[in-house]
């Protein structure tokens, strides 16, 4: 068996890769996910079009490159994170669309939960802040809100899962329902030392244990897909939650080692080793893997909106009509003319956590033009970074020099350039940049044995280009401010 096949399930769209023994890509398929927004602030996709298409792309790569079944080791999975579906496990059946990481319909719960005391015991169990972004209150607000499914689910009737545990139960026929680590600790359910659901965070927002999936190792093989996806049966034996999977992808095996994924939102994560280091400056403790019973702790800077700042260019306004055209847009003038756009489109994330905030232009003038709106949007990008980057550094003994970085927006010369420039650090970027894809292959490769270890993985050559800073501090220091004169602004409306 010569491949790994790597099923990537984004927020935008569901991408299939495979890879050969090398590490390299042989073929590759995507498709777009259809978004849905049934209220202001609510975000969903439909569970069953995210099975279709996945599976769709899958087999399209596979015919691409003109192999079977019997060709793939094995299958690793990347997952957009604690995106929430509940399904009959009768019948594999959705109950309702899956509410996805972005959607804020539960941010009146959480808080509640947090003018209830309940922050500081959520955080040191969990490591994350209460956030309507997480799955709990989600799958909370699934139970209280779809009639008859409190019911079900309290007779083992109903499933919870975030989407990759979605695609392993479709994948192996509705056999195993199962999470690994990295998931389970972005649920808001799951004790980050204990390794175990919290029980009393189950019994304080009423979630009845046995919907919840079984939590194993990042790297095992988890079962089999049934012959009916593809001919015949191929292990399904790697997971991560996709920023955790491009952590690993980008080979950041070491404590200090730090990547950001620019993807539809920006996450900026630092492997911390054995050790879960606590913030309290609004990060997020989470787990990065767990392999051969040993934990990986990272700390996780989210930043909710960013290559989605450039979809709204293209979408909604129509500024653009293709994401590429954007770099030439921004190179066409020297500077914002003082414009800045702050993407708060569903709230802040890091470090302000703020799920009220709403997006904000600042800045506009009678001069400002299509070309100084679409830079600020690229910028905006850069600046979150660079906010989430200054805690991260304050937060750790780690001296952090270089930052790896991948995702769709990470092919950008124009922010790549920019983020050097802004956060005075040297900026990595990998010939092949679909490392949240890589690292789920990764996973899958090492326990099956396709690949033997870590080693063997650094071992594997890729080209880079690197970006070097290249701006005056006065001038980083007086972008820096009117970014966050923009984000006051934005607070305060």
């Amino acid at each position: 068996m010569k491949y790994i096949l790597s099923l990537d399930q984004g927020t935008t769209s569901s991408r299939a890769i495979i890879f050969d023994k090398n590490g390299h890509a042989v073929s590759s398929a995507q498709k777009e996910l259809a978004q849905y927004y049934p209220k202001a602030g609510w975000v969903e996709h439909d569970a069953v079009e995210i099975w279709a298409s996945q599976i769709g792309v899958a087999k399209e790569a596979m015919q691409k490159a003109g192999i079977e079944a019997g060709d793939i080791a094995s299958i690793g999975i990347a997952n957009q994170r604690e995106t929430t579906v509940v399904w009959d496990k009768n019948t594999g059946r959705p109950v309702c669309n899956a509410i996805v990481w972005q959607c804020k319909r539960t941010a009146g719960k959480c808080s509640g939960l947090i003018d209830k005391g309940y922050g500081e015991m959520f955080q040191n169990k969990t490591g994350l802040r209460i956030d309507a972004y997480f799955s709990a209150t989600k799958l909370a607000w699934v139970l209280e809100n779809r009639t008859g499914v409190r019911s079900m689910a309290e007779k083992g009737e109903v499933l919870f899962g975030t989407v990759e545990t979605w695609l392993i139960w479709n994948l192996t026929g509705g056999r195993i329902h199962v999470t690994d680590y990295s998931n389970a600790s972005r649920t808001m359910l799951f004790n980050i030392h204990t390794l175990d659901w919290d029980d009393d965070i189950l019994k304080l927002l009423n979630i009845p244990r046995a919907m919840l999936p079984q939590v194993k190792p990042s790297s095992v093989i988890y079962g089999y897909s049934v012959p009916s996806c593809f001919g015949g049966k191929i292990a399904v034996s790697g997971c991560a939650g996709d920023q955790q999977a491009a952590l690993f992808g980008q080979r950041c095996y070491n404590a200090g080692d730090v990547k950001n994924t620019y993807g539809t939102g920006a996450f900026l994560l630092m492997n911390t080793g054995n050790q879960p280091v606590k913030s309290e400056h609004g990060l997020l403790t989470t787990i990065a893997w767990g392999i051969d019973e040993k934990i990986t702790y990272a700390l996780e800077g989210s930043v909710f909106i960013a290559g989605a700042a450039v979809q709204w260019l293209r979408d909604e306004m129509g500024l653009v009509k293709d994401a590429s055209e954007t770099e030439a847009a921004a190179l066409s003038v020297e500077n914002t003319n003082g414009v800045y756009f702050v993407p708060a489109f569903v709230g802040l994330g890091a470090p302000y956590w703020n799920p009220n905030a709403r997006g904000t232009i600042t800045g506009l003038t009678r001069g400002s033009n299509r070309s100084h709106i679409i830079r600020a949007a690229l910028e905006s990008i850069c600046y979150q970074t660079a906010e989430v980057m200054s805690i991260m550094a304050d937060n750790s003994s780690f001296d952090i020099k270089d930052i790896r970085v991948d995702g769709g927006a990470s092919g950008n010369n124009f922010i790549m350039q920019f983020q050097a420039d802004i956060l005075n650090r040297r900026i990595i970027r990998p010939e092949f940049i679909e490392t949240t894809a890589l690292g789920a292959a990764f996973l899958a490769g090492l326990a099956v044995g396709f690949w033997q270890n870590a080693d063997e993985l650094c071992s594997l050559e890729y080209g880079s280009d690197e970006f070097m800073p290249d701006m005056e501090e006065g001038v980083r220091n007086k972008l820096l401010q009117g970014w966050l004169n923009a984000v006051k602004q934005t607070i305060n409306n």
